[in-house]
């Protein structure tokens, strides 16, 4: 094995154990159990926030926790700031990804799916689909996403769950773990689903046709 994978393997081993330990530790029913203090003073609940978005991924707290808190504490109007954390706090992971993670065939399959669908977009299918953000931050760091394509997509595809976090946060009488899965109504992240589908729906095409050329075999219908 040489010396570049072993020492991805020793980082992705330390920070998989940091991110255990933390989730056992810290848990987010203690900003649960002081959503109220925080959201009695606006000036206390952002700052709050962003110490939160700082150190989500080291204890691997849903990134919607921001988007509930800040809704109970702004309503509507705390949907930028929440999007903008939320698209910041994605980042350490993803870096971490892209500077030890680009090994493999893995990463080569991962490489070849972004050249060929492009770096925003495929970012912002792979937000829209409900999976784990710090996961789908790896995969677009493990794929050699560059940073601007990675914020870029990372916000525009985050819109739609930092939206139901944001409302969730501001019809609930007190910020819990029930509010944070209320948020994802299963006919809206159907919708959202069929949303990130279409965006992929040319690659898969474009790939399925040349995979047919290449077996020998007639061109699909409109080519």
């Amino acid at each position: 094995m040489d010396r570049s994978r072993l020492r991805a393997r020793s980082v992705a081993g330390a920070v998989l154990a940091v991110v255990a330990v933390g989730a056992v530790v810290v848990s987010p029913d203690a900003v649960f159990a002081r959503a109220s203090w925080l959201a009695a003073d606006p000036v206390r609940l952002v700052a709050a926030a962003i110490v939160l978005a700082a150190i989500r991924p080291l204890v691997a707290w849903p990134t919607t926790l921001l988007a509930v808190l800040l809704g109970y504490g702004l309503g509507v109007w705390g949907f930028p700031l929440a999007l903008a954390l939320v698209t910041l706090t994605s980042v350490p992971p993803f870096l971490l990804a892209r500077r030890y993670g680009r090994i493999g065939a893995v990463a080569a399959a991962g490489e070849a799916f972004v050249e060929r669908t492009g770096d925003v977009r495929s970012v912002i299918a792979s937000r829209l689909v409900p999976a784990p953000s710090d996961i789908v931050s790896v995969a677009a760091g493990v794929a050699g996403v560059s940073l601007p394509a990675f914020l870029v997509g990372t916000a525009i595809g985050e819109i739609p769950w930092v939206f139901l976090g944001i409302l969730a946060g501001a019809s609930a009488e007190r910020v819990t773990a029930a509010a944070i899965a209320g948020a994802f109504d299963l006919r809206v992240v159907a919708v959202v689903g069929l949303a990130a589908l279409a965006l992929l729906a040319p690659t898969a095409y474009g790939w399925y046709a040349e995979r047919h050329r290449a077996g020998g075999g007639p061109a699909p219908d409109g080519e």
